[in-house]
């Protein structure tokens, strides 16, 4: 399947009862792989035309909000219900797939799949009507910048998630994963956009209403790319049978020297849940050398912090978009962080800095397991 792009023809609406109720099958019959096939190929035609449908949805939406065309806005939104009916379409295909063949192995994946896929092409049906009921919403057209970011992230949600429906047709690992790697590299864009978004938000030039809808927009638009990415782990499944792995998480430990308890739990995750992501630590005062008393504590509890040595956080500040959580370890960590990226979240722990290094390691490691637990479930590794 190739999703159609603006220049190509685009599929015409199916109507539920022209397409999707093919002549009924003879339940004999001796020909039942050419049956099972038949009924994989109605699925996936559907499939494909939804495909077609939300990637057009999404399209015209962006362009209503772009050109403040709410009569393109309001034929978005009627349009959402062909898309649920369909997608319910799907479903009810799918279950009527697995009663009549009591399918195993790769069918039994691929319908499974299916079922997850239905559910995610509803959704971006949805994000589509709600960036064009934005467009409803809106005054006056977006500033330059703003109709940029929003061109730019539209292009982007857009291809992913033509890509990612190629990929699930085709049956494409490759290609699935090359996509995934694509949403995940453009994740930075959306703190760029928010922070176009408060420029115009502090200079006063927007409607706050106008604003308050953009960032709707932006938000439908990046979940559209997470949608994707969720797709392509779909087409693994199909084609692997593996399910998609956990979520890795980076967490950056902090405190005011990098000296002794931030260095003590960042070597400390790394030894009791090496898979359970990355692991650093800073702190925001200069020092030349970790704590002697901490890395003489470290050896007593199988850590080694002989080759540790500071790292000042102000070094960090254009990769802290790498991190997903950042963990303060001093009470007064909040006023020393630096502005965060959107996407990572920080908490503060606020150990009390006259504690000795043994005090301070039975504070942190259930500290640090309940997190883990808290990211990765009952059991992280």
């Amino acid at each position: 399947m190739t999703v159609a792009s603006r220049s190509n023809p685009t599929v015409p609406a199916a109507s539920i009862s022209s397409f999707a109720r093919p002549e009924p099958v003879p339940d004999v019959t001796p020909h039942y792989e050419e049956r099972l096939q038949q009924d994989l190929d109605w699925i996936g035609r559907l499939i494909d035309i939804v495909g077609r449908q939300i990637v057009e949805a999404l399209d015209d939406a962006v362009r209503a909000v772009l050109e403040l065309d709410k009569d393109r806005a309001a034929n978005t939104v009627l349009g959402d219900c062909t898309i649920n009916r369909q997608t319910r379409e799907l479903d009810r295909l799918c279950h009527a797939f697995v009663a009549r063949h009591l399918p195993s192995a790769g069918h039994l994946r691929y319908v499974s799949s299916v079922l997850r896929l239905s559910i995610g092409l509803e959704r971006i049906g949805d994000y589509a009507a709600t960036i064009a009921r934005t467009a409803c919403q809106l005054t006056v057209e977006p500033p330059p910048t703003v109709a940029r970011d929003l061109e730019v992230m539209s292009e982007q949600a857009r291809r992913s998630l033509a890509d990612a429906l190629q990929a699930f047709d085709r049956r494409d690992a490759r290609q699935a994963q090359a996509t995934i790697a694509a949403t995940q590299q453009f994740a930075r864009h959306f703190d760029r956009v928010f922070d176009d978004l408060v420029r115009e938000g502090e200079a006063g030039s927007r409607p706050v209403l106008d604003l308050f809808a953009l960032i709707a927009t932006f938000n439908r638009l990046q979940r559209v790319i997470h949608q994707a990415k969720n797709v392509c782990d779909e087409t693994m499944f199909v084609v692997t049978g593996k399910v998609k792995s956990e979520r890795q998480f980076n967490l950056l430990f902090v405190d005011a020297s990098n000296t002794g308890p931030s260095q003590l739990a960042e070597h400390h995750a790394k030894k009791t849940f090496p898979d359970g992501g990355g692991y650093d630590s800073a702190g925001w005062q200069h020092a030349e050398d970790v704590d002697p008393a901490y890395i003489a504590f470290a050896e007593t509890v199988g850590l080694d912090l002989r080759g540790a040595w500071p790292t000042e956080l102000d070094t960090l500040r254009e990769q802290l978009d790498q991190y997903d959580v950042v963990v303060g370890l001093d009470p007064t960590t909040r006023e020393h962080l630096p502005k965060l990226p959107f996407h990572t979240t920080a908490i503060v722990w606020g150990l009390d800095p006259d504690l000795r290094p043994e005090a301070v390691y039975r504070e942190l490691t259930p500290r640090i397991r309940d997190l883990m637990e808290r990211l990765y479930g009952e059991q992280p590794s």
